[in-house]
Formats: structure tokens, C-alpha cells, sequence
């Protein structure tokens, strides 16, 4: 007797380095099949944050619906646990309405939480336990906190950059609270979803001239402007989103440090020290499909991979 087993709903996913030209592929390939894309972009969340993020437009949003976007003040403590549960919620709601969900972000943590399926510690922060850690951080240095987390859990100290303090303090606060690594909480369940990545990539020197020509543009558009609006409104430096990429290097011109030159050279180059890291997280992606992003048929491209998935993806049958 022959069973057909039922497809799993499928998503899509476009990742790339920042400046690669997802948007613009996410709005095409979303009319095609009749999708609606939801942000995996861990800045994008924040409502007033709209140059230095380079958000899409209200137009291009009203070309496709758009999803997890603008959904929290600058100043919100928004995890990593509460994104994938956001986002899961999102994708099924889609599926619901008969469409396809098409995942777009180049922040790597969103979109493999969200793909691989993490399991996510659901550990409640804990103010003093943080306030100690980056005590010690600013008292012995970021390194220093490093090795303390290389002590108790080294696969998490493995996979976490030394400078990226933040999430070393959670990592150690995850550990001193519950006695357990954060790495062994971190288990992944393959979601009940067919899943393609579509991965787009460019030649560094064309990647490293688009970065530098949009943060021009950014310039040109107000960034300056909207950075120091968000500091005049209470937004402190130190907030996670005040001290991302295309915010944090204004904080000296604020304290007259530097002049607006030298922070905007120094955001090009940390634009593209950032866009050498981020591929490390595409690759390893489930369903991954490298992409020219500046082929002249990207497009068609895109789509050919999604049907060559979709056809190996359909059903078999069991005896």
C-alpha cells in the first residue's frame, strides 16, 4: 500500500551582508510568489530608528506587507527569545492566510534561531547578576570576561565574539542563574517547515562601494539629524540600540570628540568589517542556495532555485 506523505508548508529565506540588495530582491520575488515578508533584522524593530537602519520605505511596505517592523521604542529590552516567538507566530498566521512567508534579514542570530529551530533559554534577566558582569567587564576588560566564560561553558565561548560583551554577560547570566551552560540550554528542534535560503553575495570591492554610497545616502537623508533626535529624546548611548551600527559611531561627534567626517568615515569601515562577519552565520543555513546578487537575472535565478526546491521537496511514498 503506497501513503503519501503531506507537505510541509515551505519559507523562504534571503540573507545576505548588509547592502547586498535583499530588499530589492524581497520585493520582486515576493510579487512572484504571492508572499509576506517578515523582518529578520534585529535593528529594524525599533520605531524612529528608520535612516541609520536603512528600513524599507512606506512605499516599498505598501508594495508587500511587511512584518515585525517598527514594533518597539528604542529603549525596550526585546530578546532574542522574544523575536523567535514573534516571528513563529508571524509565519503561521501567513501560512493561515495562503501565503507564502519570506524571511529577509542579515542578522544572523534572528535568522538561525528562527531556521534551525533553537531552543531558546527562557531565562528571566536578572539586573544585579548583569550589573556585576559588566562591573567586571569595564573593571578587567571584555577579554577578561571572556575567559570567564570559556571556564564554564566553552562551546558558548567559541561561538561568541570576545568583544560582543553583551552577549557574554547573558551567556554568564544564564549560567550563574540555573547552574547550566547556555550552550547545553541552546538545543535546536528542526521546525515543521520545508525551509530554502536563498543567500546572496557580491564580488567585496562592489559590496564595499555600495555600503559606502548608502551610507552617503544616509547622510544626505538626515542621519545625523535623527541620531541626535533620539539622544534629545532620553535615548541614552548605552541602550543596545543606540549603540548599534550607524548610531554609536555619532556619539562622538555628540561629546565633540570628532568631527562629522571622521564618524562617517569611521561607519564605512565599520560597515565593512560587519559585512565580512555576517556570512560566517548564512552559510550554514538550512536549504542553502548561493546567489550572484549582481546577476543580471538574479531574479529569475531566485525563482528557479525555489521551484527546483519545491520539486525536490514533493512527496514521496512509503510501501
Amino acid at each position: 500500500m503506497q501513503v503519501m506523505t503531506a507537505l510541509l508548508p515551505l519559507i523562504v529565506a534571503i540573507v545576505g551582508p548588509t547592502a547586498v540588495g535583499k530588499t530589492a530582491l524581497s520585493l520582486d520575488l515576493a510579487a512572484q510568489l504571492s508572499a509576506e515578508i517578515v523582518s529578520a533584522d534585529s535593528r529594524l524593530i525599533y520605531q524612529g530608528m528608520d535612516i541609520g537602519t536603512a528600513k524599507p520605505t512606506l512605499a516599498e511596505r505598501a508594495q508587500v506587507p511587511h512584518h515585525l517592523i517598527d514594533i518597539v521604542p528604542p529603549d525596550a529590552d526585546y530578546s532574542l527569545a522574544m523575536y523567535q516567538t514573534a516571528a513563529y507566530a508571524t509565519i503561521e498566521a501567513i501560512l493561515a492566510r495562503g501565503r507564502v512567508p519570506l524571511i529577509v534579514g542579515g542578522t544572523g542570530q534572528y535568522v538561525a534561531a528562527l531556521l534551525e529551530g533553537w531552543q531558546i533559554p527562557r531565562v528571566a534577566p536578572d539586573e544585579a547578576v548583569r550589573a556585576q558582569l559588566q562591573a567586571d567587564a569595564d573593571v578587567h576588560g571584555p577579554e577578561w570576561l571572556h575567559q570567564q566564560l570559556q571556564h564554564v561553558d566553552p562551546a558558548a565561548a567559541r561561538a561568541i565574539d570576545s568583544r560582543n560583551v553583551r552577549r557574554v554577560i547573558r551567556a554568564l547570566e544564564v549560567w550563574r542563574i540555573t547552574g547550566q551552560p547556555i550552550s547545553l540550554l541552546q538545543q535546536r528542534q528542526t521546525p515543521p517547515y520545508r525551509m530554502l535560503t536563498l543567500h546572496l553575495d557580491r564580488e567585496r570591492d562592489d559590496l564595499y562601494q555600495r555600503i559606502d554610497a548608502r551610507v552617503e545616502a544616509m547622510i544626505h537623508a538626515g542621519l545625523i539629524a535623527e541620531v541626535f533626535g533620539l539622544v534629545a529624546a532620553g535615548y541614552p548611548w548605552q541602550l543596545p540600540s543606540m549603540s548599534s551600527l550607524g548610531y554609536a559611531e555619532f556619539a562622538a561627534l555628540w561629546h565633540g570628540r570628532s568631527p562629522a567626517h571622521a564618524c562617517i568615515t569611521q561607519l564605512k569601515f565599520n560597515t565593512h568589517r560587519f559585512a565580512r562577519k555576517q556570512n560566517s552565520w548564512f552559510r550554514r543555513l538550512p536549504g542553502h542556495h548561493l546567489l550572484d546578487a549582481a546577476a543580471s537575472d538574479l531574479l529569475d535565478q531566485a525563482m528557479a532555485a525555489v521551484q527546483a526546491y519545491a520539486r525536490r521537496a514533493s512527496p514521496h511514498t512509503d510501501q
